[in-house]
């Protein structure tokens, strides 16, 4: 069977021509393509087709945002994605749309122990759910419960759910975001604008000086590849105390979405900025925060907890689930 995989995001689209076979896939083409730079998924896949002379008997895309009736229209893109429409493009009597966090879930079975990294080892219980959290342009967050034989995906939009402080230092960071957003969502500040949203509070109302060269940089550079980037390197410390709040944030969502879900088999970090920042992760306060659960803190402790390295993950999660669901 050979099946169009996508994985469309607010930053990039990534398509994928899969041959699907009894012991795993093989791609027969793939393509990365910058989201805006295209008027609509539609072009892009015209494109991806023609390009490669692509002929498939099944397609799945996998969407940032909230899937309802085959359609989505992204939260952070001005696109509107109809299956109908695509469907139509390809010659396919249907064409699948999920929400591209439950297309990471459908990938996770997929995954080798090299595209994982783990920071919390935990006992994961047999046949227990499982939950993603993936930071990246945005917030996604789904999960996949176990029917007998197989972890079934469903999405959410946990993303979306409203920022909750756990200290002062957050309550402040809320008061400082609501007067420029309202209401305040955890994607507010986890993800890359996030980070840049916690980098100007605490320049802004902390008083922490800004580094001019990273200053300058941030101008002609993607500003949250700038901070996370000095941070790391330990060259500016307005960035290190921004990458160490984003972390400890990240941390304590991720809590969050295990307690959601009980997901005792395990949770995964997904998404283009961990891998990036797995140093960061890997020091103690992701943990600490995801652990820090009050009553439920030792359920907490036994989760196991993977950072997702393979990028493509979505992408063979789409095609899974096009050759799984038809």
């Amino acid at each position: 069977m050979q099946v169009l995989a996508g994985d469309i995001g607010g930053t990039s689209a990534r398509l994928a021509w899969v041959a699907v076979k009894e012991k795993g896939c093989e791609t027969l083409a793939e393509r990365w393509y910058r989201s805006r730079e295209h008027g609509s998924p539609i072009d892009v896949v015209r494109k991806f087709v023609h390009e490669f002379g692509v002929t498939v008997d099944r397609a799945c895309f996998g969407v940032a945002g909230p899937v309802r009736e085959g359609r989505v229209q992204t939260p952070n893109l001005p696109w509107s994605v109809d299956g109908a429409e695509l469907a139509r493009a390809l010659g396919l009597p249907a064409v699948g749309i999920i929400n591209d966090l439950e297309a990471h879930a459908y990938g996770i079975d997929l995954l080798k122990d090299e595209d994982l990294a783990v920071l919390n080892s935990g006992v994961a219980t047999e046949g227990g759910t499982i939950a993603v959290i993936s930071a990246g342009t945005g917030l996604g967050v789904a999960f996949a419960y176990w029917d007998g034989t197989a972890h079934r995906p469903l999405p959410s939009e946990g993303g979306h759910a409203d920022f909750a402080p756990r200290n002062e230092l957050e309550a402040e960071l809320l008061l400082y975001l609501r007067t420029e957003h309202g209401r305040v969502s955890c994607e507010r500040v986890i993800s890359g604008p996030g980070l840049r949203n916690i980098y100007r509070f605490l320049r802004d109302r902390k008083q922490i000086p800004e580094s001019p060269k990273v200053a300058v940089e941030m101008l002609a550079d993607d500003s949250s590849r700038v901070i996370s980037s000095a941070a790391l390197e330990g060259s500016c410390e307005l960035c290190v105390r921004s990458l160490d709040l984003f972390a400890s944030l990240y941390g304590a969502e991720a809590g969050n979405v295990a307690l959601r879900y009980l997901a005792t088999g395990g949770i995964y970090v997904g998404g283009g900025i961990a891998p990036k920042i797995i140093d960061k992760l890997r020091e103690p306060a992701f943990m600490i925060a995801f652990t820090a659960k009050g009553r439920l803190s030792p359920l907490l402790e036994t989760i196991p907890v993977r950072v997702i390295l393979n990028e493509r993950s979505a992408l063979l999660g789409a095609a899974r689930c096009a050759a799984l669901e038809g």
